[in-house]
């Protein structure tokens, strides 16, 4: 699979400049960095939540974990993660787990840790395993002026930046 149609819409509807790196088929997104030889810091990864209300997609940084309790604190919801099954059915043009971070290009309510802002550049799934995009960390925060801004997230133990 190719990058995921939404993000290319979304990419070419912003007029974002950005380049195609390929990869090794990896399972995670801390595996992506690695195999693309980057810094995990910079690579955006996608986390979906769910309540009875819906869907809501935290974007982070790969070396981070989301603090649910802040999260909570933001959303005003209970959130849990959202399920395998789930996934396939709501980003059809994009391999499980491989999801890119234009939530709302779904239809998400999405919120963007503000650590990635501090990054000189970023890394995200293009919808397969073997291709990220890479941009400049404006064109990215451009590509997500929809996604809400905040701090929910913080550095896993032991990983590398």
């Amino acid at each position: 699979m190719a990058m995921s149609a939404t993000l290319e819409n979304c990419l070419r509807s912003k007029g974002s400049q950005y380049e195609i790196v390929h990869h090794p088929y990896s399972h995670s997104s801390v595996e992506s960095a690695a195999a693309a030889h980057i810094p995990g810091d910079r690579l955006a990864k996608t986390v979906l939540f769910e309540d009875e209300h819906g869907y809501v997609a935290a974007v982070l940084p790969s070396t981070y974990a989301v603090r649910l309790s802040e999260l909570w604190a933001k959303t005003g919801r209970k959130l849990v993660l959202a399920k395998e099954v789930d996934l396939r059915e709501l980003f059809k043009d994009c391999d499980a787990g491989a999801l890119p971070p234009v939530c709302t290009a779904y239809g998400m309510r999405t919120y963007l840790d503000e650590s990635l802002a501090l990054q000189p550049d970023i890394y995200f799934e293009a919808g397969d395993h073997e291709e990220l995009i890479h941009m400049g960390t404006d064109q990215f925060l451009e590509l997500m002026d929809s996604a809400e801004r905040t701090r929910f997230a913080r550095r896993m133990q032991g990983m590398p930046m």
